[in-house]
């Protein structure tokens, strides 16, 4: 199959090679910091694609390359803390799935670049959660976070600063994450496919752009527990802004 067979109509090469090299860098934080592939990725790419194939596209390789990071996360996670929050995402990414299908696109990217601000602000603010650990609240998170995902894939930011917040070990706070975006990952696949947003073309675009987003996602998990942790998040945080901002549509006319 050639390339320009995967390739979505009103899609072109260069298109999708800067998509691929936009994968390239949210796979790395990704698999840093278990989190911050949608916050980089799903801004710039919806300012080139749909953002109803940039989500349906991001899913597929995400869920895919991140697998291999699952066993681990089992074994350091807190498994009963996950399954409570995973339930609030059982509500939450229908929600926000049926959001994407209903809003007009440049209202999505807006309410993407909106997301991606708000909870940069949020991670950079250095606020944490820190009371105790209440059922009732784990899930208001877990369904919080579902309905970002379900709309753009943005699910990271809520459950980053509530489990951060928990006196749990670094080791333990990124496995949480991982796995719960593993376990989330369903409903979102279940949710997707009923909407008819998981298509073809996601499918075949999914085999250019996912094994660079592999590449990635290999290269951040070796370097989590090498590299410095203050110096990379501060990184993230200046490419995740550097996003918000390329992806906004009132820049369309200078930038695209």
């Amino acid at each position: 199959m050639s390339l320009a067979a995967l390739l979505p109509s009103g899609i072109s090469v260069s298109s999708v090679t800067a998509i691929c090299v936009i994968a390239l860098i949210a796979g790395v934080a990704r698999g840093f910091s278990g989190f911050g592939s949608a916050l980089i990725f799903m801004p710039l790419a919806s300012s080139i694609a749909a953002p109803s194939l940039v989500a349906g596209l991001l899913l597929v390789i995400d869920s895919i390359a991140a697998a291999p990071l699952i066993p681990g996360a089992f074994r350091h996670a807190d498994r009963k803390a996950v399954i409570t929050m995973v339930a609030g995402s059982a509500v939450g990414v229908p929600l926000g799935t049926y959001a994407l299908t209903q809003l007009d696109p440049v209202t999505t990217r807006w309410i993407i670049s909106a997301f991606v601000i708000a909870m940069l602000a949020l991670l950079a603010s250095g606020f944490r959660y820190r009371g105790e650990d209440h059922g009732p609240i784990a899930a208001g998170v877990g369904g919080l976070s579902g309905f970002c995902s379900g709309l753009a894939q943005t699910g990271g930011p809520p459950i980053v600063a509530y489990w951060l917040g928990r006196p749990i070990t670094p080791v333990m706070a990124r496995a949480n994450i991982v796995l719960f975006f593993a376990a989330a990952d369903v409903f979102s696949v279940v949710s997707y496919l009923i909407a008819g947003l998981l298509t073809t073309d996601v499918l075949k675009l999914s085999l250019v752009v996912g094994p660079v987003f592999a590449f990635g996602l290999l290269v951040g998990a070796q370097m989590f527990g090498k590299a410095s942790e203050t110096l990379f998040r501060i990184t993230c945080y200046a490419l995740i802004a550097l996003a918000a901002v390329i992806g906004l549509p009132l820049l369309d006319g200078l930038l695209r």
